[in-house]
């Protein structure tokens, strides 16, 4: 399984010593359909280029943003594409996911995507994202490997879950902890802490002004063994948002002599 750091231009060489493959996060959609970029690093060559939609305008020219893409990979060596896309998969955006696929696959780079962009891009591989909170996470990696006729077009989308539930949790939905948020929680009530096996996450209960609370949440270990079921299972690829684990990252991916990470 291939490994990915997702990392913004500031963070790229304190990421590079803990992960070789990054997926460079400083391109987004802009107006009239052309690529922005932020400044990255002169001397960054390889990895991939991750274009966000975030406040994106409509995307009136896919083959011109198509194109503006290629350069770039040509430009810095990338090797593929991710699309960070985030908001509803709109008509324009699928269009463009469904011309970037073959455009990069014609120059051997690989094209990654979100769910809701699977069949508009059946060339990409597919992101699965590992926050579960509910049913079983070993039972969502194999049916999305089902619809996918197969792990080897998937990729574990990893992100770190923590959340706090009020209980009853009836319709599944909790408020996400900040890092900061989380551990003076963890200072304050010094809860036991328990492993569910079916959701692959570790999680506590407290009580505040008589109400329940659930918190569920992601460490080293739970990421780690996130990321051995989907290898175990065959998935392409894995990719971590840096600012997520940096403060994990050394659990994760110790170190190697010179300073260079796994990749």
């Amino acid at each position: 399984m291939q490994i990915y750091l997702a990392v913004p231009p500031e963070a790229a060489r304190e990421a590079a010593q803990y992960c070789r493959t990054l997926a460079h996060v400083a391109y987004r959609v802009g107006p009239d359909s052309t690529l922005l970029r932020q400044s990255v690093l002169l001397q960054s060559r390889g990895g991939l280029l991750s274009v966000s939609d975030w406040e994106a305008p409509l995307i009136e020219d896919p083959d011109a943003l198509c194109a503006a893409v290629l350069r770039e990979c040509g430009r810095r060596g990338y090797g593929g594409v991710v699309l960070d896309f985030e908001e509803a998969a709109r008509p324009d955006r699928l269009t463009f996911a469904g011309r970037l696929g073959p455009a990069l696959a014609g120059t051997r780079r690989a094209l990654y995507v979100p769910e809701p962009y699977a069949a508009a891009a059946p060339e990409a591989v597919t992101l699965i994202c590992t926050a579960v909170s509910g049913g079983s996470f070993s039972q969502r990696l194999q049916e999305a490997a089902a619809r996918a006729g197969g792990a080897n077009r998937l990729a574990l989308d990893v992100q770190r879950l923590c959340m706090d539930f009020r209980l009853p949790a009836r319709a599944g939905e909790g408020e996400p902890l900040p890092a900061e948020a989380f551990r003076r929680l963890m200072e304050r009530e010094n809860p036991p802490v328990f492993f569910s096996q079916d959701l692959c996450a570790r999680y506590f209960t407290y009580t505040q002004e008589g109400e329940a609370h659930f918190v569920l949440f992601d460490d080293a270990g739970t990421l780690a063994q996130k990321l051995r079921l989907g290898a175990g299972m065959g998935f392409f690829a894995a990719f971590f948002m840096w600012p997520e684990i940096k403060d994990i990252a050394a659990k994760l991916f110790p170190p190697l002599s010179g300073g260079r990470g796994r990749g």
